[in-house]
This record gives structure tokens, C-alpha cells and sequence, in this order.
């Protein structure tokens, strides 16, 4: 008997064990000390999807921010059905809404069998008022992880526009000109 429960409890350890060094390697827990991975890790929601299922849609209400466990999905912008992102194991998206409640700017689906973590609004709010020093410190490295999304942004924005001119220009010159 001895052996059965200890297999239950070897397996709720090692999985607990798992997620903590899925969480390590987000920027948003980087160097949280175990105790306070072991915090964020009590708040997480569990969820799998199957291959071809939609994760998210863009333009429904953002509640928080997930994290792929194992799995890959595509991010896709629906006008278009351009895709932006193919997101794998260990790899995170929608974190924006931990801050913000906007609608989702694209569709996420599930092109591998997906096992993901879910970190919610909600439940950064309760942490926050629960170990306010905890969430400083995840709110301040959600901070940094969107200006460095935004800063990414704002250069490939710039090197569009730049091309763009370029093309304007080409266009401007007279053919025999050059």
C-alpha cells in the first residue's frame, strides 16, 4: 500500500517540480525564489487543447495570460489569417491582459495536442493583496516583459515605414532617371 501512495505523491512532486521550471524560465517569474513560484504555481489553471482547437479569438475579452506546457500554436490575425507567431514548450502569450482588459488583438489555435498553464487577472489581483511584495515583483517584470515587446514593435513599425518611403521614392523617380 505504501508504494501506491507514494507513487501518488513521486508523481504530484515531480509535476509540481515541472511547472516550477516552466515558470523559471518565464521573464515574468524570473528569480522568484521557490516559496514564491510555489505561490504562482497554487493560482495556475490547467487546461489541454487538441490539435486545430481555438485557444482564444481576437476580439474576446482578455482575462489573462497563458503558458504552453508542451504543444505548439499559431497565432493568427484574423483579417488577414496571416499568422504572426508559432508559440512552443515553454513559450507564453497574452500577458498584456494580467494589465489590461482590451480585446484580444489575434486568434490562438492549437496546432499540436496543447497542455497549458493559465495565469489569470483575478488571481494576480488576489496575489497582490494577499503578498503585496510578491506581486510588485511580478508586476514590475510584466512591465519590462511589454516594453521589450513594445520596443520590438516600435522597430519593426519604423523599418516598415522606412521601406514604405523607399518604395514611395522608387515610384517618384522617372524610369531612365536613375
Amino acid at each position: 500500500m505504501d508504494s501506491f501512495w507514494g507513487n501518488i505523491f513521486r508523481q504530484k512532486d515531480e509535476e509540481a517540480e515541472g511547472i516550477r521550471n516552466i515558470l523559471k524560465k518565464i521573464p515574468i517569474f524570473e528569480g522568484l525564489r521557490r516559496k514564491e513560484l510555489a505561490a504562482v504555481e497554487r493560482i495556475l489553471y490547467r487546461r489541454e487543447y487538441k490539435a486545430g482547437e481555438i485557444v482564444l479569438n481576437q476580439g474576446d475579452p482578455a482575462a489573462g495570460m497563458y503558458i504552453i506546457e508542451k504543444g505548439k500554436v499559431q497565432v493568427v490575425f484574423e483579417p488577414t489569417q496571416q499568422v504572426i507567431a508559432e508559440l512552443y514548450d515553454g513559450d507564453f502569450f497574452g500577458e498584456l491582459a494580467l494589465m489590461d482588459e482590451s480585446p484580444r488583438s489575434a486568434t490562438v489555435v492549437a496546432r499540436l495536442d496543447c497542455k497549458m498553464l493559465g495565469f489569470f487577472q483575478s488571481d494576480l489581483l488576489d496575489l497582490i493583496e494577499r503578498n503585496p511584495r510578491l506581486g510588485v515583483k511580478i508586476v514590475m517584470r510584466l512591465l519590462s516583459v511589454i516594453g521589450e515587446r513594445l520596443k520590438k514593435s516600435n522597430d519593426q513599425v519604423q523599418a516598415l515605414q522606412i521601406k514604405l518611403y523607399n518604395m514611395k521614392q522608387r515610384r517618384k523617380t522617372p524610369a531612365g532617371d536613375e
